[in-house]
């Protein structure tokens, strides 16, 4: 498993295109495709990775700035950042079962008609009850560990610095077996 997470890493690394690029979204590294609002552009998230500069305003790591369909901005000049693109034409997304817990501890950094962008921190040891999710793109920012309970199934897993994943709806615990703090940026999709 560690070996397949480091082949991820490396060809994100090498990658001149998307990170991740499917009927939902498209996500760039260190590049804007989308900065000056193109038709095929919706809403755009841009992630920073490490400090940057945006339309004048720094940012730093693990901060968001959001862009509405069809707003301009410049892309940052330095730095590491990602640029998610919420693709106009993505699948609607089926509501989670009733009566089914929202994810806890997590903070809204950005909220749109389609998406929430969540930041989600755990401390080492603490665990999260069972919660839901609907589809969204993670983004890690702490290399760290998570243990995970679906479906009666139980999963370890490694959370590598910016690496970027797409993850279907689920319903879950999770507890942070790491020794640093668990950092994530989620982006969301509303039913």
């Amino acid at each position: 498993m560690k070996m397949l997470l480091v082949a991820l890493i490396l060809l994100q690394a090498m990658q001149a295109g998307p990170v991740v690029d499917n009927e939902f979204v498209r996500v760039s590294k260190n590049s804007a495709p989308c900065a000056t609002a193109a038709a095929s552009c919706g809403d755009r998230i841009v992630v920073a990775l490490s400090p940057i500069e945006i339309n004048g305003q720094k940012m730093d790591r693990g901060e968001v700035k959001g862009f509405k369909t069809g707003e301009h901005y410049s892309a940052p000049k330095s730095g590491t950042f990602l640029e998610v693109s919420i693709k106009p034409t993505h699948p609607k997304v089926i509501a989670p079962a009733a009566g089914t817990p929202a994810a806890p501890h997590n903070k809204v950094l950005y909220d749109a008609k389609d998406i929430t962008v969540f930041e989600e921190k755990m401390q080492p040891d603490e665990y999260d009850a069972p919660h839901s999710h609907n589809v969204r793109l993670a983004i890690f920012l702490n290399d760290t560990m998570v243990e995970q309970w679906t479906d009666g199934k139980d999963e370890t897993r490694e959370l590598i610095p910016d690496v970027v994943t797409w993850r279907p709806a689920v319903v879950h615990a999770s507890k942070d077996v790491g020794k640093v703090p668990i950092h994530n940026i989620l982006i969301e999709f509303k039913p």
